[in-house]
């Protein structure tokens, strides 16, 4: 009796996540099935209920992308402390008719930054550029690293500023280090060992209006978007840091929620491997 599962998203032709559960299920003996399924911008949830109800009870687990990830948060009836931090769902899992979300993208991070990159965010300072969904989904787990300091900027100080109260208040930051928010100006003469950028303007092609001195000696520099040089990248390049960007973070993700979902955590080198040389 074959598993199902499936990735929700608008647009999802692009999505690696067929190939990646694919390679993992190969690798760990799992006997599941993994689609990819284009949802109406107005009805995910009848796609979700649709996928559960045309499975005949094999229904597993989902995964969500943009732009569901919210309405995933409010479509889980029950919600893991990740994601109710970051304030969107990532990962469905389905069981016994209940629907419980969760969050894997801070983790999948964090896994690509420790065991790929070689990148403890343990005692580092750290920049994060960006103050939405897609900052928000990774400040908690980066917290729980224990870096010696979290910068949230944003072009809007006032933004950046909220969301990092917002996180300095939540009881499991009580005994790590408090994150500060700050307008890009704010960050003239701030140093820092390792800089993510969570923005949309790889996207666009803009350019972050990033003082000099910002990346220091052996910074590392992160771009979450995947498959492309941006101008993030370039810009960090030039001053001299270590670029790497998301591709890392989206398998490290998929196997966070592989692991939630079947409770084996699959090997992710090779499958990073295999998707880098394709």
């Amino acid at each position: 009796m074959t598993d199902r599962y499936a990735v929700f998203g608008n647009p999802i032709g692009h999505s690696k996540s067929p190939r990646i559960h694919a390679l993992f299920a190969a690798q760990t003996g799992q006997d599941i099935s993994y689609q990819a399924i284009l949802a109406d911008k107005h009805g995910f949830a009848a796609a979700v209920d649709t996928f559960i109800a045309a499975s005949t009870g094999l229904a597993r687990g989902a995964n969500v992308t943009v732009p569901f990830k919210e309405e995933a948060f409010r479509l889980a009836v029950q919600r893991t402390s990740r994601a109710e931090a970051a304030g969107a769902v990532n990962t469905l899992s389905f069981e016994a008719g209940r629907i419980i979300g969760d969050n894997t993208d801070g983790a999948g991070l964090v896994r690509d930054l420790k065991h790929n990159l070689g990148c403890d965010p343990a005692g580092r300072r750290i920049l994060l550029l960006g103050a939405g969904g897609a900052a928000r989904g990774v400040i908690l787990p980066l917290l729980l690293e224990g870096p010696a300091k979290l910068m949230i900027a944003n072009r809007t100080e006032e933004t950046a500023a909220r969301l990092a109260l917002e996180f300095a208040r939540l009881p499991g930051c009580a005994v790590g280090v408090k994150p500060e928010g700050a307008g890009f100006p704010q960050l003239a003469g701030c140093a820092f060992d390792l800089v993510i950028n969570a923005t949309s303007a790889g996207l666009s092609g803009a350019a972050l209006p990033l003082p000099a001195g910002t990346y220091a000696p052996r910074c590392v520099a992160y771009e979450m978007l995947y498959g492309r040089e941006t101008a993030f990248m370039t810009h960090a390049r030039a001053a001299g840091a270590r670029v790497a960007d998301g591709m890392g973070m989206l398998v490290e993700q998929a196997a966070e929620a592989f692991f939630v979902w079947r409770g084996i955590r699959p090997h992710t080198a090779p499958v990073l491997a295999a998707l880098k040389e394709k």
